[in-house]
């Protein structure tokens, strides 16, 4: 699901590339790109990538078009915003730099805990009060303790339906992250702030241990079938634990192949290291 707002400071034309941005030409229509790169990867939700799905990352001419800006400035705005280090541009994907400047997961974790306590307080005063009585009891949220996201949140859609938040010392980041290495053969840190961002993101929403290290299995037997579309670039915590991690979770397994995928000697090595 996208977000529906992004965090924009007020002394963001006091940055120094900003500033250096300016002296440049065309530089109100790169300043204008860079604003909607931004609000293109809160509507990806994929943790700073502009995709347009998992198998999609958005080209120039595709940025040209949704921007409706000629290709030449997309093109110079880039090559811009590559060179101030403000994006990442690895296998044709453009993934904002320091993502988390600009979104602020963990304040909708913090509002929502906030709200949750202070409904649960209401409704207690509730049944204190005598059967019948018209007196009421209002539960607000203020402007500036719901972090500017207040208009943005169902307060009451979010008590009914979300996962108590779990302690972020409880969340498995590690063993996740090291299930995904061993058998993606890839090199993540479990300390990353967008991995442990999407993993805390899942985990709320209550997927367990159990159910990560089945979409990286899933994933992983996609990955390894010539027939499958999808590309082991793609095993990443920015694709397998997006919003589309339920999806995965539940998609059906290869035809004739067993329950882990695995060769025999690779099965064995993951089972004498514990991970299956």
């Amino acid at each position: 699901m996208s977000i529906k707002w992004i965090k924009i400071t007020t002394t963001m034309f006091d940055d120094e590339k900003i500033k250096l941005i300016r002296q440049l030409p065309e530089s109100d229509s790169i300043l204008l790109t860079w604003i909607q790169l931004l609000v293109q990867a809160g509507k990806a939700n994929a943790s700073g990538s502009i995709i347009l799905n998992e198998r999609i990352p958005y080209s120039e001419e595709m940025l040209a078009t949704i921007f409706d800006r000629p290709i030449n400035i997309i093109r110079l705005a880039l090559n811009t915003f590559e060179q101030f280090g403000m994006i990442n541009i690895e296998n044709g994907v453009i993934t904002i730099s320091n993502w988390e400047k600009h979104q602020n997961v963990d304040g909708m974790d913090k509002i929502r805990e906030m709200t949750k306590q202070r409904v649960a307080k209401h409704r207690d005063k509730k049944k204190e009060l005598p059967e019948g009585s018209n007196v009421t009891c209002n539960v607000t949220v203020t402007h500036g303790n719901a972090l500017d996201i207040d208009k943005e949140l169902d307060i009451d859609k979010e008590i009914n339906n979300s996962v108590t938040d779990v302690p972020r010392a409880k969340i498995p980041y590690k063993e996740i992250v090291d299930y995904l290495n061993l058998k993606a053969g890839t090199r993540y840190k479990s300390t990353g702030s967008k991995t442990q961002t999407l993993i805390r993101a899942r985990w709320n929403e209550g997927f367990t241990l159990d159910d990560f290290k089945k979409v990286i299995d899933n994933k992983v037997d996609d990955a390894n079938d010539p027939k499958n579309l999808f590309d082991a670039q793609y095993l990443r915590p920015e694709t397998l634990f997006s919003n589309k991690f339920e999806g995965y979770l539940n998609q059906r397994g290869r035809q004739g192949v067993g329950t882990t995928g695995l060769d025999p000697d690779r099965e064995r090595q993951y089972r004498e290291a514990g991970l299956l």
